[in-house]
């Protein structure tokens, strides 16, 4: 087939829009997508000038989302002096896998010629993630155990680096699956927490998608998700045909049942119905806005205390990470 655009030979369909797309114009729209994200959510304020600039932490793991994030970021913002782009990488003891992926960081980083900070759980809490998976105390997924330590590394470095927002390679399949079983589970506080942590667009910000704006956050560093509008094969192809040192591969203890099951669900979806996933998002979004107008804003704030160990914002004495590591030693 041919592209809609030139007429070259089509490397994809885009079935949710019927457009057959060129290798160039499949990058182009990509990239324009992304370009359109961080100006509808108000990413770049008006106060940022060159003499007070933002910094975004970028959180790099190698896979293809965040690769292609931090280059079309670099390729967008490197001749624009209000922004500053540092990466950020976490390695979690995974024998074999992290060490391939961190080589694709630092290729990319030295590249493009952007700091890369990188973390390790275990200088952070003396764990690899290998022994969290053959200890196992609470009887969990890998990925929960992994992902309350990636969360805790990425806020508190955040922190440490100054940064403005922290920005994630969450693609549109990502986000619709969470919004999906978020709806499924009638978790209507964790759509208002969603929304003010990461999909809203920022206050004062005109020609948002939604009336109502993120509520700012004091116990976190406000994320974005830049790359949440393109579909997970466009970002694989884009990695592709930019040759950049993605490092593909799935992580060995990764296993989410019900998210798994969710992305059977979508994909039978969005194969059936093209556009499910965007339809998903675009009213996901409009309903999260409504739960963060009920009951987000300061409300939510007053149940952020810190952990009494570590500090960490909270609503419990310990928080989820303190706990998890105090059942590790325990084994």
């Amino acid at each position: 087939m041919e592209c809609d655009k030139c007429g070259d030979d089509a490397v994809l369909h885009a079935a949710y829009s019927g457009l057959y797309l060129c290798e160039d114009h499949l990058c182009r729209a990509v990239e324009k997508r992304v370009r359109r994200r961080i100006r509808e959510d108000g990413l770049v304020p008006d106060d940022a000038t060159p003499e007070d600039p933002e910094t975004w932490v970028v959180g790099l793991s190698g896979g293809k989302d965040s690769v292609v994030l931090t280059e079309i970021l670099h390729d967008v913002f490197e001749r624009d002096p209000r922004i500053e782009l540092v990466a950020l990488s976490i390695h979690e003891g995974i024998e074999g896998y992290r060490d391939k992926s961190l080589e694709a960081c630092e290729e990319l980083t030295a590249e493009l010629g952007i700091r890369h900070e990188v973390v390790t759980y275990a200088d952070e809490f003396d764990v690899q993630m290998d022994d969290v998976v053959e200890k196992d105390p609470e009887g969990m997924a890998a990925c929960a155990y992994c992902g309350v330590f990636r969360r805790d590394i990425l806020s508190r470095y955040a922190e440490e680096l100054d940064a403005d927002k922290l920005l994630t390679g969450h693609n549109l399949d990502d986000e619709a699956e969470t919004a999906l079983m978020n709806f499924l589970e009638g978790d209507v506080d964790q759509m208002a927490k969603h929304f003010d942590a990461s999909l809203g667009p920022f206050e004062d910000h005109d020609g948002a998608p939604t009336e109502q704006t993120r509520e700012a956050q004091d116990h976190h560093v406000p994320r974005a998700k830049p790359l949440r509008d393109v579909p997970e094969k466009e970002i694989a192809l884009y990695a592709r045909f930019r040759d950049l040192p993605a490092h593909i591969t799935e992580c060995p203890h990764a296993e989410e049942a019900y998210r798994g099951e969710i992305q059977e669900l979508m994909l039978g979806l969005e194969e059936n119905h093209p556009g499910t996933r965007h339809s998903i998002m675009a009213g996901y979004e409009k309903l999260a806005a409504l739960a963060a107008d009920a009951y987000g804003g300061e409300d939510s704030e007053r149940d952020f205390g810190e952990c009494e160990r570590c500090g960490a914002p909270t609503a419990r004495d310990l928080c989820r990470k303190c706990n998890l590591l105090d059942a590790l030693e325990a084994v």
